[in-house]
This record gives C-alpha cells, structure tokens and sequence, in this order.
C-alpha cells in the first residue's frame, strides 16, 4: 500500500515537473519577446555575419534575450545564419522571430539620380545595399565588363538609368550591376533606339546630351526647347558652346569636385579638356552628370523650332530666352549679363 502511494506520488510529481517544463517551453517559443515599441523593426545581417553579431543587434530589440537563444539553438539558427533585410513586428515570439529572420528576406528601395560621377553614384547606392563603395566602383569601371558592352569609362555612367529599383539588401557589387544592366536595356526599348537612331545619336549620347540640358534648365516643360537647341546646332556643325560643360570641364581637370561655379569666365572657355564644348565640336565623351528619364526623352523627342541660341531670361527666372539669330542673342546676353553684375556675382 505505501509503494502504491509513493508511486502515485512519483508519478505526481512527474506529470507537474512535466507541465512545468512544457508551460517554460511554451512561453519560450510562443510568447511575445519583443521590446520595441514602434509597429516594426527592421534588421540588417551581414553576408558574413555571425549568430553572436545577429546577437548583438537583436539584443536592443528583444525582451528576453536568453529564451530567444534557446529557441535559436533549438531551430539551429545559430549556425544557419542567413544575411539580408529583415522585418520584425512587434509581439512577435521567439518561433516567429527567428523564422522571419531566417526566410524572409525583404527587398529594398533603391533610389539615386542627379550624380555627377560614378564615384558619386557609387556613395550614394553604399548607402542602401550592402556592398561599399570600393566594390560598387571596381565593377562599374570593370574594364573588361565596360568593353563587352561598348562602353568606356568615360560613358560608364550611362548604363544607370534614375529611377527606384527593388534590390535585396545583401546584393553585392556585381549583382548590383548585373540587374542595371537589364534595367538599362528594358529602359532602351525598340521605340527609343529608333527615336535615337532618327537623330542620328547612340544611347551613349543621347544620355551625355541629356546631361546638358538638365544643367542647362531645371524646368521640365523647357527641356525639348532646350533639346531642339542643341540638336539643331549639331545638324549645322555647330559648337554646342555649353556653359555646364565647361564647368564640368574645370572641375575635372583641378579634381575638385566641390568646386562652386556660379558664373563662367572667359578664362574658363579656354579650358584644354575634351568637355569644353567652346572649345570641341560635337557632343563630349561622355555625360557631365546623371539626368532624368524626362531630360533623355527630351532629346529623344525634342521641340521643333529654328532656335541656335539661348540664356537666362531675368524676367521669368528657371527659364530661358531663345533666339534664332546671333544679334538678337547678343542682345538677350546683354541684357542677363547686366543683371548679374548687378547681383555682384563674380564667381
């Protein structure tokens, strides 16, 4: 009678150690361990990341760091850690945690525009993705990928078109460049080539052209009066005689691209470099800056007119006054180079 009643009691005491340990196994894996208060919160993991470094970013997120471990350990998270962006949502548990950090790898936003230089755009996409800046240099400025499709370092830039891309954020270098790559020739579809091909222009130059205009005018309803400009001055052989190219041209050949040019000098048309267009015919080796699609489509369907000539009109300011003839243009110089020595502008 008594070993029946200890065994009971054995038994007892099992079955609660038993719930216990279940109920702790429970609350382990499916309660709330979240401690931020905002609806989600975002995690970036390294491609070589480690579960301690995953450890460390999470600990500020998590309410209970030791159970989340656990559960991690049991799920062997801790060694199949995955890199890449993840989102979090808060009252998440541990199971919930660790399954969304392990398999649900969420794009990102990529946006850029207005770069000057690839060194520029190569900041600016570090700053979203994970690859750095060296890496996004070295292979946009790949030799041997830049001649396999007819590029050079000077055009190497005009591969990227300005838009917003969806990437995974763990994307190295070249996958970053692989996908512009399709991008570029979804963007060039038969239409544009053709509209290029009218004007008697490559890819390459309708972009670099583009990069004019858009210097040349912030007003998108003005960009095809600009375009017209400028492809009616290459038609006669005429210089494009382009004021933001030889600012390109002076900051290139000082390497300081923090320069501040406001007004060009006489002295700065004389510029020995290939992108002063004072100085060169035709359109210049390569963009002096990213434009727009709506610049790019500018040339590609540019306004039909007889105008050669245009400057800042002081009258309508962000616009222009266009001129069909050099005196008529003389004057309309006259008139803005008045206005801007009476702001004292020297530089």
């Amino acid at each position: 009678m008594y070993i029946k009643k200890l065994l009971l009691i054995i038994v007892g005491i099992t079955v609660i150690v038993g719930a216990v340990f279940a109920y702790f196994i429970y609350d382990a894996v499916f309660s709330p361990n979240t401690a931020f208060n905002n609806d989600t919160a975002a995690v970036y993991i390294a491609s070589d990341a480690t579960f301690q470094d995953v450890l460390n970013d999470m600990k500020p997120l998590l309410d209970d760091v030791d159970s989340f471990v656990s559960v991690a350990q049991k799920k062997q998270y801790d060694r199949n850690v995955k890199a890449g962006h993840f989102i979090i949502k808060k009252g998440m548990n541990n199971n919930e945690i660790i399954d969304a950090i392990r398999s649900k790898n969420i794009p990102v936003k990529v946006a850029f525009n207005n770069q000057e230089r690839i060194q520029d755009m190569a900041g600016r996409v570090a700053t979203q993705i994970e690859a750095d800046s060296l890496s996004l240099i070295n292979a946009m400025l790949d030799k041997d990928f830049l001649t396999s499709q007819g590029l050079n370092e000077e055009t190497a830039l005009t591969l990227y078109i300005p838009n917003s891309y969806e990437f995974y954020w763990n994307t190295d270098a070249k996958g970053f460049r692989s996908k512009m790559l399709k991008e570029y020739k979804r963007f060039w579809t038969a239409e544009r080539k053709s509209q290029a091909q009218k004007a008697d222009l490559t890819p390459q130059e309708v972009y670099t052209l583009a990069s004019i205009v858009q210097k040349e005018t912030a007003k998108v309803d003005e960009r095809p009066r600009v375009a017209g400009v400028y492809l009616n001055r290459l038609r006669e052989g005429i210089k494009l005689d382009a004021d933001p190219t030889v600012i390109y041209a002076v900051k290139k050949t000082a390497n300081d691209w923090d320069m501040v040019i406001k007004r060009v000098l006489y002295k700065d048309l004389e510029t020995q470099s290939p992108y002063n267009t004072y100085r060169n015919s035709g359109i210049p080796p390569g963009p002096i800056f990213m434009p727009d699609v709506s610049s790019i489509d500018a040339v590609l369907q540019p306004e039909a007119h007889d105008y050669y000539y245009f400057v800042a009109d002081v009258e309508n300011f962000g616009y222009h006054k266009f001129a069909k003839t050099l005196s008529q243009h003389n004057a309309n110089s006259a008139a803005y180079r008045r206005w801007i020595n009476n702001k004292g502008i020297n530089r």
